[in-house]
């Protein structure tokens, strides 16, 4: 018997979703090297405009960070994440949503970078937290539940809450969560909208060419300062 699969092609698979429990695992163990190195795990990590130059990684890594000053932001991004990472990690399969998340991350510190002012303080002060990731991961539900036909109108509720939140909130870096939301959201429309017989090509070329993406924007703002 035919395993069954979803509607994009991807086998549909039984147990648990192996990937958003690793995710929450690499943070929640991030978050504990965070408070057991007084910091040191943080500032190695951790992400501005300004180290980011010449240290890239960080545009990655800190979207396993979280503040440390208080555990409810860790909560938060990994409540968001267990809520909506199981059934993405179902419909798009394992690679995509792998890709689709770190992608999100690094467009997270992207969105922070290109509006960043060099003259302000935000040019060299840190960000960190999963919510560029996790913002990535409602643009792309919201596009797969509209493909799937699908009410959509709670998950818009919460985009929208969480956008009021990062604006009336101190502290709180919006330009992330805009920058994983349009990543999530463009990589979702390539994954379930191609073709059928050029799916898996075209998800191909969308999860190679968006880090090129980035990285060009990335280049000219650096440029430009």
């Amino acid at each position: 018997m035919k395993a069954p699969h979803t509607p994009w092609g991807t086998q549909v698979r039984d147990g648990r979703p192996v990937v958003t429990i690793t995710l929450i695992g690499l943070c929640v163990v991030s978050y504990v090297l965070q408070l057991a190195t007084s910091g040191a795990w943080t500032e190695q990590w951790i992400f501005s405009p300004a180290i980011g130059r010449i240290e890239p990684w960080r545009f990655l890594t800190t979207g396993f960070l979280h503040s440390a000053g208080t555990v409810l932001h860790l909560l938060f991004n990994m409540y968001a994440l267990w809520i909506v990472g199981p059934f993405l990690e179902q419909m798009l399969g394992r690679w995509r949503y792998t890709a689709l998340y770190l992608l999100s991350a690094i467009a997270g510190s992207v969105g922070v970078l290109l509006l960043a002012n060099p003259a302000q303080p935000s040019w060299v002060g840190g960000v960190v937290g999963a919510s560029g990731a996790v913002f990535g991961l409602f643009g792309a539900i919201l596009v797969v539940m509209r493909r799937l036909g699908r009410d959509a109108r709670q998950i818009v509720v919460v985009i929208v809450l969480n956008v009021i939140i990062g604006f009336t909130v101190p502290n709180i870096a919006w330009q992330a969560h805009f920058g994983g939301l349009a990543m999530g959201a463009a990589l979702a429309l390539v994954y379930v909208h191609a073709p059928a017989d050029r799916r898996r090509v075209l998800a191909v070329v969308a999860t190679a060419g968006a880090p090129l993406v980035l990285l060009v924007l990335a280049l000219i703002k650096y440029a430009s300062v």
